[in-house]
């Protein structure tokens, strides 16, 4: 029998990895592709996209758009800054007791912690619906027309506690029980043991919260009526919804426009409204899958 030669092991390697590169490079593009039609569409003329559609390599550009927006920006600057304060806040608290509800959840000493762990669950598949949830935020709560109605109640998701406390039953109990044999409380365990080493669990429930937050307009459409209280995304979703609401935005603004580019001027809002996420992901995405990998498979 003639001797088969066997292919080198590395060059398998090699051409599954040029395989799974060019997969990935492909779906990168395919997803990249809408961003930078949304992006060239803002920069683009209103009549050349009537004419010919959204292309990346339009024929006319135009700044008309964000003329438009930044001539009149006392609305959009208002809603940008109430929209930062309520992500940063409603973040900051939402991480903290998160963060203090799993830790209570993944302790061994709290017999009830299953029992607890079971209701937090069974309200993500029953719940009251909007109708006893509009009653009691708005009737109840007394948060209608105030910015806690933004704050408070998208503080706490229950996905976002299971996740934490999965990462928390990763930690050693042993750490926890020394400390307590110290004469430590449970709330000094909490902050100085558990707090720092849940790094990566924090900046991915914190990448969670903060986008939940940027991204809601359901809340400020229920119960917001003062268009003062108005954040960023319901905003956008007034004007990309209403053309005649655009417009009395602009008023004023366009003046010299003998027509205001409606289509331009919500594509330019989306770009406006985006840009902090995209420049505040890359700086904890190093901790992203592995806080939400650690979080899914421990425990």
């Amino acid at each position: 029998m003639k001797n088969i030669k066997s292919k080198p092991l590395y060059k398998d390697v090699l051409s599954l990895n040029v395989v799974g590169y060019v997969i990935v490079i492909a779906f990168s593009i395919m997803c990249l592709y809408p961003f930078l039609l949304l992006v060239i569409g803002s920069f683009t003329a209103e009549s050349e996209i009537y004419r010919a559609g959204y292309s990346l390599l339009p024929k006319q550009y135009s700044l008309d758009a964000y003329r438009v927006l930044l001539k009149n920006p006392a609305k959009i600057l208002n809603a940008y800054g109430l929209t930062i304060f309520v992500t940063a806040s409603g973040t900051a608290l939402g991480i903290f007791f998160t963060a203090m509800t799993a830790f209570v959840l993944s302790r061994k000493d709290f017999k009830h912690a299953d029992k607890f762990s079971f209701f937090f669950y069974f309200t993500t598949l029953f719940s009251g619906g909007l109708i006893p949830y509009y009653i009691v935020v708005s009737r109840y709560l007394h948060m209608k027309n105030t910015i806690w109605v933004l704050i408070i109640p998208g503080a706490l998701q229950v996905f976002n506690i299971l996740i934490m406390r999965n990462f928390c039953k990763s930690i050693p109990d042993a750490l926890s029980e020394s400390a307590k044999i110290d004469g430590a409380t449970n709330f000094k365990i909490f902050t100085r043991i558990y707090l720092p080493l849940m790094g990566p669990s924090i900046a991915t429930i914190g990448l969670f919260i903060a986008l939940a937050y940027w991204n809601n307009w359901a809340n400020a459409m229920l119960y917001i009526d003062r268009q003062e209280l108005y954040p960023l995304q319901y905003l956008l979703y007034r004007m990309t919804s209403n053309a005649e609401f655009a417009s009395s935005m602009a008023s004023g603004a366009a003046g010299d426009m003998p027509d205001m580019p409606k289509e331009t001027v919500k594509l330019a809002m989306t770009v406006l409204s985006i840009g902090p996420v995209v420049l505040f992901y890359p700086f904890i995405q190093r901790y992203f899958v592995k806080g939400i990998t650690v979080g899914s498979v421990k425990g």
